[in-house]
């Protein structure tokens, strides 16, 4: 993508997390962007992301929706303080308020994830964001995040 991920705008003394600071170097890195109404991130597990062999560690798989889903909360109420005041800084990150992970069907070690997040409740400070893990058109995990400015 050539447009700036939603972890981008993180500011540097927050932009640290193993799942998606971009000045972790040991980190994932994952990049979440806008696709509609819903966000989108892609990422490769590598091979010792595994849990038994030909399986990504269900973990990896907690992490990514973690913390896909607080970037996805953290664009939709930035989107939204602009929307009320466009001269508005905003806070650009949130923090985990709840995680919940269903594992629905074991994720194969190999093909790209993708996880897709969609705003199922937003207030001023908070927004709750369903994440679906898909592989190769299959789901594999879903979650919920709250998520807390």
């Amino acid at each position: 993508m050539t447009q700036p991920s939603f972890q981008d705008y993180y500011p540097d003394a927050l932009a640290h997390c193993y799942g998606c600071g971009r000045l972790n170097e040991h980190g994932h890195q994952i990049k979440s962007y806008w696709d509609g109404d819903e966000s989108v991130c892609h990422f490769a597990p590598k091979p010792y992301h595994i849990s038994v062999p030909g399986y990504v560690y269900g973990g990896l798989l907690a992490s990514l929706i973690d913390c896909h889903g607080t970037g996805t909360a953290a664009a939709a109420l930035y989107k939204a303080a602009k929307a009320l005041d466009p001269d508005a800084e905003p806070n650009t990150r949130t923090l985990t308020a709840s995680l919940h992970v269903d594992y629905l069907k074991p994720t194969p070690l190999g093909p790209e994830l993708e996880a897709r997040g969609r705003i199922r409740e937003r207030s001023e400070r908070k927004a709750i964001v369903e994440v679906t893990l898909v592989v190769n058109g299959v789901v594999t995990a879903k979650g919920d995040v709250v998520a807390v400015a």
